[in-house]
């Protein structure tokens, strides 16, 4: 598992979902970065709505690693760890573009949001794994927050079961 406390050590909010696979690692984690956002149906759709203008036949991958995410860490073949900023409650793409990590780790202003995305393989028991982390910045972002929490409770499961459950169709249909 990446060191996801380097990036955000403590979350206001954490979802993180795993599934297991009986395909040799290289393959499960080749499958997951050819996931398109069509694949994942729902989560897809859902993700497409936050954040406009995705095509969709755009993979995670892909739209881990372009603006307005940025790469913060990267095991190749085995782990990739993204994050952005701003204000993720809102309908409009208030995501400031960041020039390195370093800059999302010193990312502090009031009324914002950061957010690491992680995805990863686990060797042992062959699996596919996903962690989203999200912290508050300032009172005006814990309002913030709060209002998208009952999005996450109701569509968190969606990584899950959209996103590492395709993963784990390809790998096996191979």
């Amino acid at each position: 598992m990446p060191d996801l406390d380097h990036w955000l050590p403590k979350p206001s909010m954490r979802v993180a979902h795993r599934r297991e696979s009986d395909v040799p690692p290289e393959r499960l984690w080749h499958a997951s970065r050819e996931v398109k956002l069509t694949d994942a149906r729902r989560l897809g759709r859902l993700v497409r709505w936050r954040i406009p203008g995705l095509a969709p036949d755009l993979t995670f991958d892909e739209m881990f690693r372009a603006p307005p995410f940025l790469v913060l860490s990267e095991n190749e073949g085995r782990a990739l760890v993204s994050g952005l900023v701003g204000r993720i409650w809102t309908l409009r793409r208030d995501y400031p573009r960041l020039s390195d990590p370093a800059e999302f780790r010193e990312w502090s202003a009031p009324g914002t949001a950061k957010v690491v995305f992680a995805n990863w393989i686990e060797e042992e028991r062959t699996a596919v794994c996903a962690e989203v982390r999200v912290a508050a910045i300032g009172a005006q972002g814990r309002l913030g927050i709060a209002a998208v929490r009952p999005l996450v409770s109701a569509f968190g499961n969606l990584i899950g079961s959209d996103g590492l459950e395709a993963a784990v169709r390809h790998a096996e249909q191979r």
